[in-house]
């Protein structure tokens, strides 16, 4: 308790000063929509949500590519990917329930295995049945669970600073311990300054230079979508690390491991308990990037990706 003490008194402080300069109550979606959800997006109704999706590429494309983002993050974050894929892939990404602009589900559960069939649901509304599956952080767990329920459906797996086994973090962005926190948590749901915003995003990149104004601007305003902050806290207090993490050492499909070298929110020794897991699996680490090395740095990310693609089974 001594070792938390300060920082919690200094984000109630920070929090107590924001509450009178920056409240920032939550947006609907509909004021959102016309900068964030421009075609090609579309929203599709699974299990009484509007969610959020864009499916681009050739639709004569046998074998999609699903593309899951993390937590706080939208589908956006693959936009650098899917500018390289999309001429000769067909590439699904959507805002996973709590995040984005699909926002809160009603059930209010956001567990790994929740997130996987809700995965498949809507894979299942779009007529996909086998594919291929990548996710980052948060996704990336999304991923090797939906994989693992639906090993049939699964023809590749790429897995880009996912969560799974129990880690240990180096650094946490401070917007996430709020999060976490009794007390604080309620208050973030009516303030949230976007300085806070700033501070996780940089946190995350290997190069925080890389960090630009309109990158802010994306986390800044989806994040006060209407639920989105309710359900981060909840998803917090509902995430056990290395839960079911027994289950990867049972994944059978070829999968290529990426991570970032600088990332101080899941280690880069993770990457190898991933790797010493999953039989036959590659790795490739990105010395200088961070937690979000797809972001970060797209056209370095993405050649291991399509050599991976391109390779036989």
């Amino acid at each position: 308790m001594r070792r938390l003490a300060p920082w919690v008194a200094a984000i109630l402080l920070m929090l107590v000063v924001a509450l009178g300069l920056s409240h920032e109550a939550d947006r609907p979606v509909q004021s959102l929509t016309a900068r964030w959800a421009p075609p090609p997006s579309t929203f599709v109704d699974v299990d009484a949500l509007a969610v959020h999706v864009r499916d681009e590429g050739p639709r004569d494309d046998p074998l999609p590519i699903v593309l899951v983002h993390g937590t706080s993050a939208s589908l956006h974050t693959w936009d650098g990917w899917v500018a390289g894929l999309r001429d000769q892939h067909r590439v699904i990404r959507f805002d996973l329930p709590g995040f984005g602009l699909t926002g809160p589900n009603a059930s209010g559960d956001y567990r790994g295995d929740t997130y996987a069939r809700f995965t498949l649901a809507l894979l299942d509304k779009l007529g996909v049945q086998r594919f291929v599956i990548g996710g980052n952080s948060l996704g990336g767990e999304v991923a090797w669970r939906t994989a693992y329920l639906a090993p049939q459906r699964v023809e590749r797996l790429i897995l880009v600073d996912a969560g799974g086994p129990a880690f240990e973090p180096r650094s946490v962005p401070i917007g996430f311990r709020i999060a976490t926190t009794p007390v604080l948590n309620h208050l973030a749901e009516w303030t949230l300054p976007r300085a806070l915003v700033a501070q996780g995003v940089r946190n995350v990149y290997g190069d925080p230079a890389k960090v630009s104004d309109e990158l802010i601007d994306r986390y800044f305003e989806l994040t006060l979508r209407e639920g989105n902050r309710a359900a981060l806290g909840q998803r917090m207090r509902q995430m056990v690390r290395g839960e079911d993490a027994e289950r990867i050492a049972t994944l059978k499909v070829p999968t290529l491991i990426l991570w970032g070298g600088r990332d101080r929110l899941i280690p880069p020794e993770i990457a190898e308990t991933f790797k010493a897991a999953i039989a036959g699996s590659q790795l490739v680490i990105f010395p200088e990037l961070g937690h979000v090395p797809h972001e970060e740095d797209p056209a370095q990310t993405l050649r291991p990706v399509l050599a991976f693609l391109a390779a036989p089974l």
